[in-house]
């Protein structure tokens, strides 16, 4: 069984305006942690994963996924002799919350999260509502297979080929989300996407918002549709549509 992906995290060296814009953009439910500059996300949307806005510590902005581990040193660990790095060390905040990051052998950067039991009375998922669902992880990195070969080998996740240098995952945890490994000629991230019911609705939102198109809409095939965005911090974050066959 492989790990399965559970949160996401976005970040800026001014949490502020990311709170606002992604409220806005995709109608999420936000809630701040008092003192921890810190905002929870209840994406309601009944379904993918929820996640967090923060603020950057060393000024520089993030977007990523983080994976379900048992051990996070384990995993700093493996990752590392994989050809990874650490990047934030196992940090333990009593009563909440056990995680750490690395970056992988591109430099991109994924959080890791120690597996808890479910707190009684804690909702495990995003509740019911309109909300965008954040339910789809994606790596770039410069070589396809290293890509894949890092990250299967570090959370025993599986690759379905598709297209030329991108592979779909199947995590095998049968929870969280699922995703796609890949490369990308100039372009290179770890992030996550929102599904929507019209991409170029969404990116226009965004920017007049204040985000940039990095590119979009894009026909995968004949009923998916994806495009992607810079938010006002910078970070990369992806919108998607997947329509009837």
């Amino acid at each position: 069984m492989g790990n399965p992906v559970v949160h996401f995290e976005i970040g800026g060296a001014d949490d502020g305006p990311l709170v606002t814009f992604y409220g806005e953009l995709f109608g999420w439910g936000l809630r701040t942690v008092p003192g921890a500059r810190y905002t929870l996300v209840d994406t309601q949307a009944g379904a993918g994963v929820n996640g967090g806005i923060g603020k950057s510590q060393t000024g520089e902005p993030w977007a990523t996924f983080y994976v379900e581990v048992d051990d996070p040193q384990a995993a700093l660990d493996r990752a590392e002799s994989l050809g990874g790095q650490t990047a934030v060390p196992v940090i333990e905040i009593p009563g909440m919350v056990t995680f750490a990051m690395f970056n992988d052998p591109d430099g991109l950067l994924v959080g890791l999260v120690k597996s808890e039991e479910p707190q009684e009375g804690v909702p495990q998922g995003p509740s019911a509502g309109d909300g965008a669902a954040v339910d789809w992880f994606e790596v770039l990195g410069v070589d396809a297979a290293r890509t894949q070969a890092f990250y299967t080998e570090l959370f025993g996740w599986k690759v379905n080929q598709g297209a030329a240098g991108y592979g779909l995952v199947d995590t095998g945890a049968g929870r969280g989300i699922q995703g796609g490994l890949g490369a990308g000629e100039q372009a290179h991230w770890a992030t996550i996407y929102a599904s929507v019911p019209d991409v170029e609705r969404a990116l226009a939102r965004a920017e007049q918002l204040g985000a940039t198109r990095a590119y979009g809409p894009l026909a995968v095939d004949d009923h998916t549709q994806t495009g992607v965005l810079r938010d006002p911090a910078g970070n990369v974050f992806g919108v998607y549509h997947h329509g009837p066959h």
